[in-house]
This record gives structure tokens, sequence and C-alpha cells, in this order.
């Protein structure tokens, strides 16, 4: 059974600041001769590695809304100033989902398949983002 992750994203005010950072990491580690994958370090590792591996994502929370999502390829064991950590290791696309309001929180959670927001498809990832959220916010998205 697919299990997604659930991330604030800090520092990212925008799907499209998210998009840009992304696009950099990637073009970087592709001018390196490395594979272009997302690292995301994190304290905890998730206890349900093989239902988050079998499709799941880390869907990204912006401004208190979640906004976009990323596959997720595999979780590593890794160390991050000397403290054991969990690499989440992700695709470097990201997917616009239909924004959904969510309150702040510390770490990851999981997101269950079924509450995940789905994707935005055809003219929909066409609508400037802020527009998108205040349609959503009266409720017309």
């Amino acid at each position: 059974m697919t299990l997604h992750l659930l991330k604030l994203c800090v520092g990212a005010d925008s799907l499209a600041d998210l998009t840009g950072w992304v696009k950099e990491k990637a073009k970087a580690a592709r001018a390196r001769g490395k594979k272009p994958e997302i690292i995301h370090l994190t304290r905890q590792t998730p206890k349900r590695e093989d239902d988050i591996l079998d499709g799941g994502s880390l869907y990204w929370v912006i401004k208190g809304v979640i906004a976009a999502r990323q596959p997720i390829i595999a979780l590593r064991p890794s160390v991050k100033q000397g403290v054991p950590a969990c690499a989440i290791v992700m695709a470097p696309k990201v997917i616009a989902v239909a924004g959904r309001p969510h309150r702040p929180f510390q770490g990851w959670r999981y997101l269950a398949a079924k509450d995940a927001p789905p994707d935005l498809k055809g003219s929909d990832r066409n609508i400037p983002e802020a527009l998108r959220a205040e349609l959503a916010s009266l409720g017309l998205l």
C-alpha cells in the first residue's frame, strides 16, 4: 500500500521558489557528473520504508498549503554533523498538486494515499499560483 511523507518546505515562499531550487540542485549535480537526485536529510527514519518506496512522494507544505510533491526514489542512512540521519532521495521533478491548507508541524508526517491531494492537470497548471490559491480559498477549485 503506497504511503507518502508530508514536510514543511522551509525557505520557499512559493511553488516557483521550490521549483527553481530543485532545478539549480539538479543542474549542479549534472555539472559534477552525478545523477540529479534531490536529497533532504531528516533525523528520523521512516519505519514504513517498503510502503513509501512503493510509489510514495514527499508532499511539500508551502506557506500553509500542500502545494507540490516529489517522487521518492530511496531512503538511505546518512550522518549529519556526526548524528545518524535519513536521506530522503527524491526525483528532480516537482509536481504541482491541488492546494490544500495544512497547519504547521515539526519534522515529517505520514500521508495516506487516499488523503493526498491530486496532481494538477491540464489547464489548472496554467493558472498563476497566487490566483489558484485565492480561488481555492474561496472554494472555487
